[in-house]
């Protein structure tokens, strides 16, 4: 017990320091590169004073993760009780960090080819439904993997066939990513949100488990926490470096991979109900404008504007507001989510 609590508070402390004290440097050589984001036309004309400020800031959080990761590693090879659980967390960090590469890919295309398209929509959803199948291929062949899914407030277990199981895994990870991805639209949301959501797998995964493998999401979900909450010194408004496709998938494939990892993917509804309501208005927006642009000849909107964080802008709410809002709200869903 005394070993784990150790390896915890080894992983949030790690992650933070690296990621903080990397920050400068860090923002200063993507400003010497000029990897500035470009703001999108059709977002709040208000956004576009944010246009130059450095992304692919992911990075910086993601360096930090993977180093206090790496330790627990290196450490747990003294302590063998722990050895399964940092090897949980380490697959958790690897596959997280082939999601973070997609994205890197796409960063790098748009702010270093000056290509505004980057990845095309097909690339993308094939590269992580790879990366998705990968995460069930290595748990199967390190029989890690286990097909069952609970079912929130009804203390129900239901066990799925593996043929069936494999593209349902697959669905979760790429659906969360990419709600994940568009959630990142304001200064500091994506990162505030994701830090609950992973204090709320970590936590989950001691106390209602507190068995390795399980606690490995412990582990990681911690090293996350500190990751974040160093980016956060830089990216809370005025954001001073934004995290980028590179950030924003890798958090998504954190949060997805955890809650399939505790068999709890169901509760990503829950917990991560802001991502799946961002997403929920695009679908929505798109969905309806162009049903009435066919029936009416123009195009109509549900919301002032899609995703949900930017209908919210409209309605003249601050960044700040709508971080702190959409953070808190996810933080009680997170305690309903505990106690279901």
């Amino acid at each position: 017990m005394t070993q784990f609590w150790g390896a915890t508070l080894l992983s949030v402390i790690l992650a933070f320091a690296i990621t903080a004290i990397l920050g400068p440097a860090f923002i200063s050589w993507l400003h010497k590169l000029k990897y500035g984001q470009e703001i999108r036309e059709e977002g709040p004309k208000w956004h576009q004073k944010k246009s130059g400020t450095p992304t692919m800031g992911g990075i910086m959080f993601i360096v930090g993760i993977g180093i206090s990761v790496i330790i627990n590693m290196v450490l747990s090879k003294f302590m063998g009780n722990l050895s399964n659980a940092v090897m949980k967390a380490l697959i958790l960090f690897a596959i997280s960090l082939g999601f973070g590469a997609i994205g890197f890919i796409d960063d790098y295309i748009k702010v270093v080819k000056k290509r505004n398209l980057g990845l095309t929509a097909i690339q993308k959803f094939l590269l992580q439904l790879a990366f998705a199948a990968a995460y069930v291929v290595i748990m199967y062949f390190m029989g890690l993997l286990k097909t069952d899914v609970i079912v929130p407030f009804v203390k129900y277990t239901v066990t799925i066939p593996l043929w069936l199981y494999i593209p349902f895994v697959m669905f979760v990870v790429v659906g969360t990513v990419n709600a994940v991805n568009l959630t990142d639209g304001l200064d500091g949301l994506a990162s505030s949100i994701t830090s609950v959501v992973a204090v709320f797998f970590a936590a989950y995964a001691f106390f209602k488990t507190g068995t390795a493998p399980e606690t490995g999401v412990s582990i990681y979900g911690m090293a996350l926490l500190g990751g974040l909450l160093g980016f956060l010194i830089y990216n809370k408004y005025p954001a001073k470096v934004f995290m980028g496709d590179t950030g924003s998938l890798f958090l998504g494939a954190a949060a997805a991979l955890m809650a399939v990892d505790l068999n709890m993917h169901l509760y990503l509804i829950i917990v991560g109900f802001v991502y799946f309501a961002e997403t929920l208005s695009v679908i929505m927006q798109t969905t309806y404008f162009k049903y009435t642009k066919k029936k009416y000849g123009e195009g109509r909107r549900i919301f002032k504007m899609s995703p949900l964080h930017h209908h919210f802008e409209m309605c003249g709410w601050k960044e700040t507001k709508i971080v702190a809002i959409f953070t808190l709200v996810t933080l009680c869903l997170c305690i309903v989510a505990f106690f279901a």
